[in-house]
């Protein structure tokens, strides 16, 4: 089994990063409708270098990827970075690389599932991320899974020419509760 379904949703599950995905990362990593929207597109992804990353053990970060329940496609990445346990802070990254599921909902779905996770697993307070001012549909992701927006950093970002907003966004633990709802299908104690 290549997948590993640690946190299991209606369509989707999370899974740790699987080395043997080295070639679907290096893909997306090289493609502008992903790499635009991460702050990657001045980078040049090589097989050697995303197979180093891969390899790499971070004790601060769970990478995960998005597959799905229907067929077991890999067809993202999330994860929850710069863990500061202390503070009970950590940051979310996400990206749907499989161009066929964006729209669709999946990101949402992997946010709820790894917000879950962060704030009743890991025991998280606030979870943050960043995105940038032109990614509307990020944006209006994010602010559907419960994030608000915090501050920004003004034309902090060139891409593809010009200057770009970054948008700082966070939610608090309890702000996910009021939704009152649970995500992941597969846990053992309710």
């Amino acid at each position: 089994m290549k997948y590993f379904k640690k946190i299991v949703g209606d369509r989707i599950y999370l899974s740790p990063r699987n080395s043997e995905d080295v070639e679907i990362f290096t893909k997306w990593l090289n493609d502008f409708e992903v790499t635009d929207y991460t702050g990657r597109s001045g980078l040049v992804t090589t097989l050697e270098g995303e197979k180093q990353y891969l390899e790499q053990i971070k004790t601060d970060a769970i990478h995960l990827v998005i597959v799905t329940l229907e067929n077991d496609q890999m067809i993202g990445t999330i994860s929850l970075e710069k863990i500061d346990r202390p503070n009970q802070t950590a940051r979310l990254g996400i990206f749907i690389g499989e161009a066929s599921y964006r729209n669709n909902g999946y990101g949402t779905e992997a946010i709820k599932l790894i917000l879950e996770y962060g704030f009743y697993y890991i025991n998280l307070k606030n979870i943050q991320l960043k995105v940038y001012e032109f990614n509307a549909r990020g944006i209006a992701c994010y602010k559907k899974c419960g994030f608000q927006e915090t501050g920004r950093r003004r034309k902090a970002n060139f891409i593809n020419g010009k200057f770009y907003d970054t948008v700082y966004m966070d939610i608090l633990k309890e702000e996910f509760e009021k939704e009152g709802k649970e995500y992941i299908r597969n846990k053992n104690v309710k």
